[in-house]
Parts: structure tokens; C-alpha cells; sequence
């Protein structure tokens, strides 16, 4: 189960915004934050890839997600303007955005080329 993350928990474990005018990431790994709501129909095709991404990369990454609805501050943050739109953060550099229902392949790419992730071998 992936991590739904608060104004407050996004502040201790992403990026604390009242603290830090300058990008600054507050994690111990790399992770990707998927924005979504509950009656977007893309969301909801991207949802299940995210939980299997989360599976095969286990520890090396951090998949957490934001509801646009619940979090309207965090969403108006990061200029949220569609959705689903997914925030790739490296664990040095700055976050790059992502936006739409992208295939798997896609997603692997960026964790690899943005969060210098590489797809751990399947046992």
C-alpha cells in the first residue's frame, strides 16, 4: 500500500516548505509522488502500476501519493493544473514533473534517468 501523504507528513519527509525557500529534500531515498484524485479515470489506470513499481523496487525508492482534493495547498504548491501528475525526486538535484496516465516503461525510464534508480534484478 502506497503512502498518502499530508501537508504535514509531505513536510517531514519531502520537502519542508515553511522552513526552506530553496529546494531542499528531507528523504533518506528517492521517490516519486503521484497527485491524483478519486473520479479521475487516468489516476485510477496509473494507481495499479505505481503499486507494482513500489513492489519491484522495494527499499531502493519511495512511492507516495497526494490527493488533490484533500491537499489543495501541496497541489496548488506544485502548480497542479491536471492530473495525474507525478513528481520524480532525486535524492540530489531538483524534482522533475511528469503529467498524464504514463505506460510503465515510461515511469521506469524517468526512475532511472531522474532518480538514478536502477530496476533491481528479480530474484
Amino acid at each position: 500500500m502506497l503512502e498518502h501523504l499530508t501537508k504535514e507528513t509531505f513536510k517531514e519527509k519531502v520537502f519542508n516548505f515553511e522552513a526552506n525557500k530553496e529546494w531542499k529534500y528531507e528523504g533518506s531515498k528517492p521517490c516519486l509522488i503521484d497527485f491524483y484524485a478519486d473520479w479521475c479515470g487516468p489516476c485510477k489506470m496509473v494507481a495499479p502500476v505505481l503499486e507494482e513499481l513500489q513492489s519491484e523496487y522495494g527499499d531502493s525508492i519511495v512511492i507516495y501519493k497526494v490527493n488533490t482534493e484533500e491537499q489543495q495547498e501541496l497541489a496548488g504548491m506544485f502548480g497542479i493544473q491536471s492530473i495525474p501528475s507525478l513528481l520524480f525526486v532525486p535524492q540530489d538535484g531538483q524534482p522533475q514533473m511528469a503529467m498524464g496516465a504514463l505506460p510503465k516503461q515510461t515511469f521506469e525510464r524517468a526512475i532511472a534517468d531522474v532518480l538514478k534508480v536502477e530496476k533491481p534484478l528479480a530474484n
